[in-house]
């Protein structure tokens, strides 16, 4: 494999957001601000603009992907939306396909679908989503082969269709941090999204694994990888690493088990936590890109070489929306000045 030395362009980025909340806010308000953010990426043209599935934790507002998909590319025109994503064993493939058969005929060729199989909960609202005692993950084949006959052309003696959805050939893509899903998009042919912005430990061994085993498919004849990174670009690397404090305190709420609101950004992290909790914070935050233009530059220089990356997704949760719309903006300014090839077959 290698990069065409022909067809250069400026890197592929997307975003990813898990429509956060700041503390006392109401939901309305935390989807306001997505979709503000969504429009201004889609006019600084980002790719693709993505939201998570989460449950029954407060701070986050994206249990309902597939509704959340719909308001925000019914709020913009040509960015594509989609999920990153739908967690597969939650739910009956068949009503996946409907949902998303239906987001695609209103909103032809702009909607992705986006599969994890992690539960996106705790095992109280695993149950609480129906999702069986023996589910464990280990029947997300089966699922994704069910929910691809009803999004591909009907077959013969097809007794079950969706509709909307049969034939609609929603693009599917899969996410993950194991060598489960790894290994899954490369046999199968399918696009492959690793999520370092919270599970980076496997990320170089899954690129590579990817590449090297990938199939062709009716799909994806070259392989395509996207890499989901946290990103904080501001003036200096002092300011950016103060508004980092964010993220910081959130996975450090997350270790904790409490709420992941968004709290302010702070002038030192280091009183508020122990060297343990520090050590297991940064080690989730450690393929984040945060800093100045130059910074974050050779930060996202650094990912696609040693990645051979295909698009970037972008994760950027500040405070403050103005902090926010400022460092994606300064992020696709950066990625149109980085030369970029997609891969190709040799």
């Amino acid at each position: 494999m290698s990069r065409s030395q022909a067809g250069r362009q400026s890197l592929p980025i997307s975003v990813l957001d898990l429509i956060a909340s700041r503390a006392g806010e109401s939901a309305s308000s935390a989807i306001a601000r997505s979709v503000e953010l969504a429009r201004h990426v889609e006019q600084l043209g980002y790719k693709r603009y993505w939201v998570a599935e989460h449950h029954s934790i407060h701070g986050l507002a994206c249990s309902a992907t597939p509704v959340l998909i719909g308001h925000i590319a019914a709020a913009t025109k040509t960015i594509r939306v989609g999920s990153g994503g739908v967690m597969l064993p939650n739910h009956a493939p068949l009503l996946v396909a409907e949902q998303f058969g239906t987001l695609e005929a209103i909103y032809p060729g702009r909607i992705d679908l986006g599969l994890g199989r992690a539960p996106g909960s705790d095992f109280q609202t695993m149950r609480a989503l129906r999702r069986g005692l023996s589910q464990d993950g280990n029947d997300f084949t089966t699922l994704l082969e069910e929910l691809r006959t009803y999004l591909g052309p009907e077959r013969p003696g097809q007794a079950v269709k969706a509709i909307p959805g049969q034939n609609s050939k929603v693009p599917i893509t899969l996410l993950g941090s194991s060598d489960f899903s790894t290994q899954l998009a490369a046999a199968l042919g399918l696009p492959f999204a690793f999520a370092a912005h919270f599970a980076p430990d496997a990320l170089y061994a899954a690129a590579h694994f990817y590449r090297e085993r990938f199939q062709p498919s009716e799909v994806l004849q070259t392989p395509y990888l996207l890499i989901a990174v946290q990103v904080i670009a501001a003036e200096t690397d002092a300011a950016a690493r103060r508004l980092f404090t964010t993220p910081l305190q959130r996975f450090l709420r997350l270790i904790r088990g409490e709420p992941l609101e968004l709290l302010p950004p702070v002038d030192s992290i280091e009183p508020l936590w122990s060297d343990t909790e520090k050590a297991a914070v940064e080690n989730r935050l450690r393929a984040a890109i945060v800093g100045s233009d130059a910074t974050v530059q050779v930060g996202l220089k650094k990912l696609v070489r040693d990645t051979r990356a295909d698009e970037v997704i972008v994760v950027t949760d500040t405070y403050d929306q103005t902090d926010r719309i400022e460092s994606y903006q300064r992020v696709a300014r950066l990625a149109g000045e980085i030369e970029f090839a997609p891969n190709v077959a040799a």
